[in-house]
């Protein structure tokens, strides 16, 4: 019996030792980055294949910088698909400004319609449309990344590389 007493009185110790649990870490709300194409830059005009650049400006409008680790898109011009691809390390924005980065893709002009080609040479407004997602993660402590989705669309400038 004492035995048995000497174990209960051993486990009424060790259960009010326990710890407390703990309140989960607070989370961050993180708005998403805004994107926004600027431009559409030739740099290298054939007729078949033409190199271009794309400027892309990104508002944060968080009070704390966030990192775009990466970036799948698909580009759409004046309704036909242009380009797709991933970019990795894209970008850090910091506290409530905007950045602007720029990456490149190749168009083959074969099996697009003659209009658009026709846009591109003479340098005319193109209709865009700008798709995909982005992996982001505030610059915070404990900061989850996070996947978010865009679908943007506009006009943008077609223009030759500045020498």
């Amino acid at each position: 019996m004492q035995k048995y007493l000497f174990l209960i009185s051993i486990i009424l110790i060790l259960a009010g030792c326990a710890s407390q649990p703990q309140a989960p870490a607070p989370t961050i709300g993180v708005m998403e980055p805004v994107f926004e194409i600027l431009s559409i830059i030739i740099i290298q005009a054939e007729l078949i294949n033409t190199q271009f650049e794309t400027v892309l400006k990104i508002d944060n409008p968080n009070s704390f910088p966030v990192e775009l680790s990466s970036l799948r898109y698909e580009l759409h011009g004046n309704g036909m698909f242009w380009a797709d691809g991933v970019e990795s390390d894209v970008v850090v924005v910091p506290a409530n400004s905007s950045v602007e980065t720029k990456f490149r893709f190749s168009m083959n002009f074969i099996n697009m319609n003659r209009r658009l080609l026709d846009d591109v040479i003479a340098m005319r407004q193109v209709q865009y449309r700008f798709r995909g997602d982005a992996q982001v993660r505030a610059r915070v402590p404990r900061a989850p990344v996070f996947t978010m989705n865009y679908d943007i669309s506009g006009l943008s400038e077609v223009k030759p590389k500045a020498e």
